[in-house]
């Protein structure tokens, strides 16, 4: 993949190949917005996050106490800001831009959760993102008792029997929980989350340019990822980019020779190579 021709999108790679410890998740998110908003001031909405954790401590006073702070960030998140799951409308794009978020209070769990952590975070609570399966939490691994955070219905403490029944209502009962279902996110694997998720909002809609652009983000961040390069190369022949489609798609081939979508991939290829457009296109 060439070298992003934005700046933003430079930035954006800049910020994602930072180490674990150095990556800012909210700066990567809101970069992820300036797709959507080119003029987004990135700076101003992570002084709103710094304003909302010098609110949380100004409630503190003199209390240290993890357990207590963590409460009352919980309390002037989901409480006094109001922040909530937007229930109504899950898929609407704005609910994956963190800005929006800040400025509508409603988001998904993802996002609902990157304000709670890096609230959190800045206030020097030990808590971590959890990539649960299509409904994302936040750990806190406190010294006494380990619990889960649920950011999208209000900041719910939920302890770790509780996840099965977050996995029944998401899967009516047919996956039971394992380990793996509550491994920890690294700050990568939510910005990635995150992108996937307006990927599929995107081709819900079948709005190719937009998907476009969130792929070549993931890419960004998983360059070698192969079913993204394959869906880039699709994404490229629907936009009428024969030539950029076959390249992405002989990629996808070299490193997924045993894909079982290799026949429809290699008959997408001649197709392009032959008409310069799929079968049965326009």
């Amino acid at each position: 993949m060439s070298a992003p021709a934005s700046s933003s999108r430079r930035e954006f790679a800049r910020e994602v190949e930072r180490p674990e410890e150095e990556l800012n998740l909210a700066r990567a998110a809101l970069l992820v917005a300036t797709e959507e908003y080119p003029q987004l001031p990135i700076d101003r909405y992570l002084m709103r996050l710094d304003v909302l954790a010098e609110e949380t401590r100004d409630r503190l006073g003199s209390e240290s106490a993890p357990p207590v702070v963590l409460a009352e960030v919980i309390r002037h998140l989901f409480v006094v800001r109001k922040l909530r799951g937007n229930r109504d409308h899950y898929h609407d794009p704005r609910n994956s831009f963190l800005n929006d978020v800040l400025d509508r209070g409603l988001g998904i769990p993802l996002t609902l959760a990157v304000v709670l952590l890096e609230v959190g975070w800045r206030l020097e609570l030990p808590m971590e993102g959890v990539n649960f399966p299509g409904h994302f939490l936040v750990r806190y691994p406190g010294e006494a008792v380990e619990f889960l955070i649920d950011p999208f219905h209000g900041g719910r403490i939920r302890f770790r029997e509780e996840a099965q029944k977050i996995l029944d209502r998401q899967h009516g009962g047919i996956v039971r929980l394992e380990e793996r279902h509550l491994k920890t996110a690294t700050k990568r694997d939510m910005i990635v989350r995150l992108l996937l998720n307006l990927k599929g909002i995107y081709h819900r809609a079948d709005d190719n340019a937009r998907a476009l652009t969130v792929v070549e983000r993931i890419l960004i961040v998983r360059p070698t990822a192969p079913s993204q390069i394959r869906d880039r190369g699709y994404l490229l022949a629907r936009l009428g980019r024969p030539d950029e489609a076959v390249t992405e798609l002989e990629t996808y081939l070299t490193f997924a020779p045993a894909a079982r979508d290799v026949g429809r991939v290699e008959a997408l290829v001649r197709d392009l190579k032959a008409n310069g457009r799929p079968s049965g296109s326009p």
